[in-house]
């Protein structure tokens, strides 16, 4: 990249071809994502810039986002943040990234959560749980479209509820969440909630191998390995939690491809659950299971996902790893 002209539209185009040689998945986008990153600017700026030459400490920025990309290091680990349901959240090597399937999960729970509030329920319907919390996007996300309720979120690595809290002073919702560090529902232990949210980790122990070297390198093991079959943690949130919902609560589990009716058969096994849910994410792919202690009557049919306050889902989570 030295002793020559390189402005952004030839950077790009060096940086694209040099990726798909490495592998990288995606490397046009990649390639623009980080640029955009380095020069601080929106990526529609590289087009209309195109022929603008780069200075040497831009080209310097942007060769040591190139070698960690090439080392299979997440686009997101090198941004230090990843865009989320409109909102910004930092990550790191301690997080799992947010990804814009669980954006289906953080819907859900806002659409019936707040059919819950406006249904004139008192202040026990306003108390949420994120159980492996992780950059705390689920939650958080749920918060900020959700005036006046609160959560408590628990995740096993100190060094994730870190990250959370962070994001939750970043977000200026420090104030409306409680953290804790800790297995699974063991921290919560005599709370009860009206919603009980989750994407534990679901990959199967045999598949990891198979994952992308940014997933099975990059991000911590903890948070993908769901055992044996993928199903382990679904297995004790499903003996567990529905004791720990309100009357007229539920649980909503981001679930893995074909995973769905086995979660939905564990929550149904449990005397507590009365009726479930299977969700699609934007693939079709079902994604989400919605497990309900007794729904309300007047929530039996419930409007389609997407509504509302958040339809700005669908432009979120669109850059890649």
């Amino acid at each position: 990249m030295t002793n020559q002209v390189w402005t952004v539209g030839r950077i790009l185009k060096w940086t694209e071809n040099y990726f798909k040689e490495k592998g990288i998945e995606s490397p046009r986008l990649d390639a623009e994502v980080l640029l955009a990153h380095v020069l601080k600017q929106e990526r529609i700026y590289l087009y209309v810039h195109f022929d603008e030459p780069m200075e040497a400490e831009e080209l310097a920025a942007y060769r040591e986002c190139i070698k960690k990309r090439v080392m299979h290091v997440p686009v997101a680990h090198i941004l230090g943040e990843k865009g989320f349901m409109g909102l910004t959240f930092k990550v790191t090597a301690d997080t799992l990234v947010p990804r814009p399937d669980t954006e289906i999960l953080v819907q859900a729970a806002v659409d019936r959560l707040r059919s819950l509030q406006e249904s004139g329920a008192g202040a026990e319907k306003r108390h949420i749980a994120d159980i492996g919390t992780g950059t705390g996007a689920i939650c958080l996300s749920v918060l900020h479209y959700l005036e006046g309720t609160m959560a408590d979120t628990v995740d096993i690595s100190p060094a994730a509820r870190a990250v959370a809290e962070e994001n939750a002073e970043a977000l200026g919702l420090k104030d409306r969440v409680t953290f804790h560090t800790g297995d699974l529902l063991q921290p919560l232990q005599g709370m009860t909630f009206a919603a009980i949210l989750s994407n534990p980790p679901y990959i199967p122990e045999k598949d990891i191998e198979a994952l992308a070297p940014e997933v099975r390198l990059k991000e911590p093991h903890t948070a993908l390995s769901g055992g044996k079959d993928g199903l382990d943690f679904y297995r004790r949130l499903a003996k567990d939690a529905p004791a720990m919902l309100t009357d007229g609560g539920f649980m909503a589990l981001e679930v893995g491809i074909h995973q769905a009716e086995d979660v939905a058969k564990l929550a149904k096994a449990n005397p507590l659950i009365t009726e479930t849910e299977i969700l699609p994410d934007y693939a079709g792919i079902d994604r989400v299971v919605v497990a309900w202690r007794n729904r309300p009557e007047k929530m039996q049919a419930e409007p389609a996902e997407g509504t509302g306050d958040n339809e700005k889902a669908e432009n979120a989570g669109t850059e890649e790893d």
